[in-house]
């Protein structure tokens, strides 16, 4: 008599994802905030809003993953730094309207899955929730055999945030004689892991373990530097200093973004000189053999997030910024012209 056919039997165990879920439960519940009414296994997640202070309330959303990044985290078989990763990236996307994250939703889909490297990557998303106070109010764990490679799995995410409608940040405001900042990277966040890899793994020859004189830890220790957030040291701020337009560099480098931000009749000059630009892009470009201009479409190039100001408010704010804990630099300007960046490439 031929065995019988089972779901599990076919590559989905579904105990094995029910054992992982108590343990998701537990890390998932650490990020609870009061507005979090139902938790994870329920069809749907419940959030109850507390609009005190906030008027005409607005709900930003965003979505986003970790890119080629996850190659790195499969490789070095590491798994507890994506997810911080992922979460802000997210909080990022929505801190330049000024948003104030609510809650987040998580998707990981894989080809067989492995309880250990689940529960880790979710240690990486209730940390960086818990940094910005916001819930993992839910998510999605898909097993689907043949699809993805062994050993491998996807990661996405969702995050919704709440601003009053008369403080959203679009860069409306931005005019002629606005001063530009920008804040240092951790590295290259999340953005432009596939150029990096050939660059460095392929044409190059090194290996994750290497350690090169131009960088202070090994290779995969530097590719893997959890993107920065910048949630606490710039939110707190939105009060007392009039931030008119910010923008997340991530693909497409700073023109690429800054442009996003900017009115028709307005330019961004950006002074390429005025930062130092971390090691790592100056070796994956010799590396590589990669054109400057190249690296400043696809890289951050070491400014992670650029604010907006006039200048009689760009003092104040690179003070408390600084104050804050972030590198500060003085990157460039707003000039009148037909709306775009000139980025002078040193």
């Amino acid at each position: 008599m031929s065995k019988r056919l089972t779901y599990k039997s076919a590559g989905v165990n579904i105990e094995a994802a029910e054992g992982a879920l108590a343990e998701i439960k537990r890390l998932a519940k650490s990020t609870y905030t009061p507005q979090v009414l139902k938790g994870i296994g329920a069809f749907g997640s419940f959030f109850s809003l507390d609009l005190e202070g906030i008027e005409e309330p607005v709900l930003v959303s965003s979505v986003d993953g970790v890119g080629t990044k996850l190659k790195l985290a499969f490789a070095l078989g590491r798994h507890d730094t994506v997810g911080e990763d992922l979460v802000n990236h997210c909080v990022n996307d929505i801190l330049v309207h000024g948003a104030r994250p609510l809650y987040f939703l998580d998707y990981f889909a894989t080809d067989k899955l492995e309880p250990t490297v689940l529960r880790e990557v979710v240690s990486g998303l209730s940390r960086g929730l818990k940094e910005v106070g916001c819930a993992l109010a839910g998510g999605e764990t898909a097993e689907m055999p043949g699809f993805y490679s062994p050993g491998e799995y996807d990661l996405a995410g969702f995050i919704v945030g709440i601003v009053s409608k008369e403080k959203i940040i679009n860069g409306q405001g931005i005019k002629p004689g606005d001063k530009i900042l920008g804040l240092g990277s951790s590295g290259l966040h999340t953005n432009g892991f596939s150029l990096a890899r050939k660059a460095l793994l392929e044409i190059g020859g090194f290996k994750l373990s290497d350690r090169m004189p131009e960088l202070d830890t090994t290779l995969g220790e530097e590719l893997l530097k959890v993107h920065r957030c910048y949630f606490k040291s710039i939110y707190p701020l939105l009060d007392r200093v009039k931030v008119k337009g910010m923008a997340h560099i991530t693909g497409g480098g700073i023109e690429g973004n800054l442009v996003r931000i900017l009115p028709e009749n307005c330019v961004a000059e950006i002074d390429s000189s005025s930062w130092e630009v971390p090691p790592i892009f100056d070796v994956i470009q010799k590396v590589g053999k990669v054109g400057r201009k190249e690296m400043f479409k696809t890289f951050n190039m070491g400014i992670g997030m650029i604010l907006v100001a006039s200048g009689e408010d760009v003092h104040n704010l690179e003070g408390a910024l600084t104050k804050a804990g972030e590198r500060v630099f003085s990157i460039g300007g707003i000039v009148a012209g037909q709306r775009k960046v000139e980025l002078s490439l040193s």
